[in-house]
């Protein structure tokens, strides 16, 4: 979620998190290792495909 900032966050725990940023997007799926901040965590990853291997030796 983007939001425009200056943004003031109250936690559930009480810690307030703030940003001066003029816009912050914010994690709504709790997977960001900087939560209340998103780092794309909730982003499928792709893995390496290793190249197709000869399949007809000679």
């Amino acid at each position: 979620m983007l939001v425009e900032g200056p943004v003031e966050i109250v936690l559930d725990d009480g810690t307030v998190a703030r940003s001066e940023r003029f816009m912050v997007a914010l994690c709504t799926c709790r997977r960001s290792r900087i939560y209340p901040w998103c780092d794309t965590s909730h982003r499928p990853r792709e893995r390496a495909v290793p190249a197709p291997e000869d399949r007809n030796p000679s």
